[in-house]
């Protein structure tokens, strides 16, 4: 113990910048593998669009380079998805020689939990998000008005909404992981209910769609992942909390 408190500031350095290199080298490996699936796994992402728009309508591109570049920028971000499981354990390994020995061992089920939270959020957009808000956009056409979405917009967008839906759903595992250090408990986050919905529905208003069904879509499961969020604390912040008058008392004697 003594030992890891005397490594010096460089050294974490070091440790960060060779993780960072290891989770840099997942994504390269996983973009040159994806690029030669880009265009079906852009027709598979667009899915949802098409099927909101009119019949025999497609997207466009407006300039030249702009499918070239579309195609890398979803086998960049294929690339990101096929690593998250190697940046999630490179992630908690940083933080692993900050945590007790009993603590250490979760890190490869918490790696494995972040990486499929992370999936079932993107794929929770994709599958009951997407239909909805697109819908309501396509709403907006009428006779004098004709949509014509293009590739890299379609892309920014959809990427935007995957990635925040990914991001949200680690809250459970986050919040339990704070509990599990002592940093939150089941009191505060009970008491904080009403602030946390409020921040979940301007969150979704701010990435949604503006109509209301898409953002209580992205509010309702937040707030059903907050509960689950104390439901973890309550099982693993007092265990922790048992073992800290554990330890305390054998200090004491």
């Amino acid at each position: 113990m003594s030992e890891e408190e005397k490594i010096p500031f460089t050294a974490h350095l070091e440790e960060l910048r060779r993780r960072l290199i290891i989770c840099f080298s997942a994504v390269g490996i996983g973009f040159v593998i994806s690029y030669f699936f880009s265009k079906r796994l852009f027709e598979i992402l667009v899915l949802p669009l098409l099927a909101a728009m009119p019949a025999e309508e497609k997207l466009i591109y407006t300039g030249l380079p702009e499918a070239f570049f579309t195609y890398l920028k979803v086998a960049f971000l294929a690339g990101v998805l096929l690593a998250v499981p190697v940046i999630m354990y490179h992630l908690w390994m940083f933080i692993a020689p900050g945590l007790y020995k009993k603590e250490r061992r979760l890190v490869l089920p918490v790696v494995l939990l972040s990486s499929l939270f992370f999936v079932g959020g993107a794929l929770f957009g994709y599958f009951v998000v997407f239909p909805f808000g697109f819908k309501f956009f396509m709403g907006f056409a009428s006779d004098s008005i004709k949509p014509l979405p293009s590739m890299k917009e379609y892309l920014g967008f959809s990427a935007k909404l995957l990635f925040a839906f990914g991001v949200v759903f680690e809250m459970p595992l986050f919040v339990t992981f704070l509990a599990k250090l002592g940093i939150v408990d089941v009191h505060f986050l009970r008491t904080k209910r009403k602030y946390a919905i409020l921040l979940f529905f301007v969150f979704a208003a701010i990435l949604t769609p503006p109509d209301v069904i898409t953002q209580v879509m992205m509010a309702g499961p937040l707030i059903l992942l907050y509960e689950v969020s104390i439901l973890g604390a309550m099982v693993f912040g007092k265990k922790k909390a048992k073992e800290d008058v554990g330890e305390t008392r054998e200090s004491a004697g």
